[in-house]
């Protein structure tokens, strides 16, 4: 199991969709939300995603193909 700090921006189209939550399901990934801000056009969530290695990889790629801005913030934490 290993994990990621990540910052992922939301354009308006994507705001009001449950993308988090398919995340999770679809590639067994855990979100932890540290600070977040929503508004109606635009958002950002500061989270740490963990997970196995491979899925941790499917995931932010599937995020940025949703169109989600995904910023890696460098820490990787082992557990």
């Amino acid at each position: 199991m290993t994990g990621m700090r990540v910052k992922l921006t939301f354009p308006e189209d994507l705001v009001r969709r449950p993308v988090l939550a398919t995340m999770v399901r679809t590639y067994e990934v855990d979100a932890n939300i540290r600070r977040a801000n929503v508004e109606e056009h635009e958002g950002w969530i500061l989270c740490e995603l963990t997970g196995a290695p491979d899925a941790l990889d499917a995931a932010v790629g599937w995020l940025r193909a949703e169109g989600v801005g995904v910023d890696l913030l460098g820490d990787v934490l082992e557990g």
